[in-house]
């Protein structure tokens, strides 16, 4: 039986995942295997690599011939290089730095939130504009104020004090009810 360390690929569309597999060679891509040995993740960055050193030893020292895709990572790990008695068995596999700690994240963002200023978020624009405004009230009072005529309810109000003062004046002072029955 000629066997094959070869790639079964698994995951989804345009996310390939495979396992380092030892299998018959004449079985399917992804049939029935006899050890699976490794894992391969080409699209994380940089890519996963894992081989089980020892059975990847083993298997390659009873024959199993890997394919050339195989060969690459092997070569990568040093797994093929201390297979072969070759230097360099300690491979130039790279490894991902570990992620941190969601809390810690956290917890740094809260202490520099605490430690920024409590100010006014103000632009400077804004800041000249205001500071403008505050020297023009401070040096003409009353040119900022607005008569009340002009305003919509004081222009109500004095449009309701003059039409009262017509009509109690066009009213007979004898006759309080004139206005009424007319």
């Amino acid at each position: 039986m000629a066997v094959k360390i070869r790639l079964k690929r698994l995951g989804k569309v345009r996310v390939p995942q495979y396992r380092i597999v030892v299998v018959d060679s004449r079985k399917k891509r992804d049939g029935r295997v006899l050890e699976e040995i490794g894992k391969y993740h080409p699209k994380e960055d940089p890519s996963y690599i894992e081989v089980v050193s020892e059975r990847a030893q083993y298997w390659l020292g009873v024959g199993a011939q890997p394919t050339e895709p195989v060969a690459a990572i092997l070569k990568v790990t040093g797994d093929w290089q201390k297979f072969k008695g070759e230097p360099g068995a300690e491979g130039t596999l790279r490894h991902a730095e570990p992620k941190r700690d969601k809390l810690e994240i956290f917890n740094e963002a809260l202490k520099e939130a605490q430690s920024e200023p409590r100010g006014d978020a103000v632009t400077k624009k804004a800041a000249k504009k205001t500071e403008a405004a505050e020297s023009e009230s401070a040096a003409a009072p009353e040119a900022n104020v607005t008569p009340a005529v002009e305003t919509p309810e004081g222009a109500t109000e004095e449009a309701e004090a003059i039409e009262t003062a017509e009509t109690t004046s066009d009213a007979d002072p004898e006759r309080p009810d004139a206005d009424k029955q007319a």
